[in-house]
C-alpha cells in the first residue's frame, strides 16, 4: 500500500509540475509573444471590384497600460505594412493613463484610412474577477472604474478616423467603394441595431460590419441586411486553448470553433474574429492562443478556388527572453 501511496504522490507531484511549467509558460512567453497572421477572403462585389484587392489591418483588444513596451513596439511596427484600411474592434484600454500609450503604440497606422467601434474595456477598466468565472459563468460582469475613452476617440477624429459606433459611412479606399456600419458593445448590452438598421442598395464593393463581441443577434442583423463582412473581437480568441480541442470557451454567444479567425455565418456572410493582442491584467495568461493582429486580403467573390489562411508566421515575434524587456 506504501507503493501505491508513493506512485501517486509521484503522479500528484508530476502534475502539478506540468501546470506550473504550463502556467509559467502561459504568463510569462506566450502573452508577449506576438504574431502577425494573414488571411484571404473572398468578400468583394466581383461586378464592380473590377479584379480589384484591398488590405484591411484588423487590430483589436489591445488592452494597454503605461509599461507595456513590447506590445506597444509589436503595434508601431505594423505602420510598415502600409494597410489599405486600419479596423479597430474595440478594448484599447485597460489604464486610466493608457490613452497616450494608445496613441503612440497606432504611431503611423493613424495616418492611414481607419475606423473603429468600442468595447466594455475602453469604457471600464479591469477588476478582479473570479477567474472560475471565465471558464463556468462568462455572462457575470464584474465593471471597473470609467476610462478616458472619449480622450482616444476625440484623438483618432483628430487623424482622420472614423467612429463605426451606431453610424453608417462611406468610404472610398484604393478605388474601392465601401459601406461601413457599426454597433457598441453588445457584451455590455449596448448595442443598437436599429439605429443603423436597413440595406445597403447602393452599389458598394464591400459592405463592412463592426463589433466588438461577435453576439449571435448582431451578425444575424448584419447578415440580414447584406453586409459581406463582419469583423469583431472580445474572445482573445480563448485565450487558454487545448491542442485538438480549440478554445475552452469564448466568453460570448458564438460557438468555440468562430473564437478566433475567418468563417461562414449564413449563406454570403464571412466573420472574422480577431484573437486580439492584450490580456486583463488580473488573468495575464494565453495557451496556445498568441496574441495577434491580422492583415486581411480581401478579394472578389469568384476570383480563386476560395477562402485561404496563410502563413501565421509572415511577421512573427521572438519569443521574450528574460532580458526583452517584458511587459508588467
Amino acid at each position: 500500500m506504501s507503493g501505491l501511496l508513493r506512485r501517486t504522490a509521484a503522479v500528484g507531484a508530476g502534475l502539478g509540475a506540468a501546470g506550473a511549467l504550463g502556467l509559467g509558460y502561459a504568463v510569462g512567453i506566450e502573452r508577449h509573444w506576438f504574431t502577425l497572421r494573414r488571411a484571404r477572403l473572398e468578400v468583394l462585389d466581383p461586378r464592380t471590384a473590377a479584379g480589384r484587392s484591398l488590405r484591411v489591418l484588423h487590430i483589436s483588444d489591445l488592452h494597454l497600460r503605461p509599461g507595456q513596451r513590447l506590445e506597444r513596439r509589436f503595434v508601431e511596427g505594423l505602420a510598415a505594412l502600409e494597410p489599405d484600411l486600419v479596423v479597430d474592434t474595440g478594448d484599447n484600454l485597460s489604464h486610466a493613463r493608457a490613452v497616450p500609450e494608445v496613441l503612440r503604440a497606432l504611431g503611423g497606422l493613424l495616418d492611414r484610412p481607419g475606423v473603429a467601434v468600442w468595447g466594455s474595456n475602453d469604457y471600464h477598466g479591469p477588476k478582479p474577477k473570479n477567474p472560475s468565472h471565465y471558464l463556468f459563468r462568462p455572462e457575470h460582469r464584474v465593471l471597473g472604474p470609467e476610462l478616458p475613452w472619449r480622450d482616444l476617440r476625440a484623438a483618432m477624429l483628430e487623424r482622420g478616423w472614423l467612429d463605426a459606433t451606431h453610424a453608417r459611412h462611406t468610404l472610398t479606399v484604393n478605388g474601392l467603394r465601401i459601406a461601413v456600419a457599426g454597433v457598441d458593445d453588445p457584451h455590455i448590452g449596448r448595442d443598437n441595431y436599429d439605429r443603423i438598421a436597413g440595406p445597403t442598395d447602393e452599389p458598394y464593393d464591400l459592405r463592412l460590419g463592426l463589433t466588438h463581441s461577435p453576439e449571435p443577434r448582431v451578425l444575424d442583423a448584419f447578415a440580414a441586411d447584406g453586409y459581406d463582412l463582419v469583423l469583431a473581437g472580445h474572445t482573445h480568441g480563448g485565450q487558454l486553448r487545448l491542442p485538438g480541442y480549440g478554445a475552452l470557451v469564448t466568453n460570448c454567444g458564438v460557438d468555440r470553433s468562430r473564437a478566433r479567425g475567418a468563417s461562414r455565418w449564413g449563406t454570403h456572410m464571412r466573420l472574422h474574429v480577431s484573437a486580439g493582442l492584450g490580456t486583463s491584467p488580473f488573468a495575464p495568461a494565453r495557451f496556445a492562443c498568441r496574441p495577434e493582429a491580422t492583415l486581411l486580403e480581401l478579394m472578389p467573390r469568384g476570383q480563386t478556388r476560395g477562402d485561404a489562411l496563410a502563413d501565421p508566421g509572415s511577421r512573427e515575434g521572438h519569443p521574450p527572453s528574460a532580458r526583452s524587456g517584458a511587459d508588467g
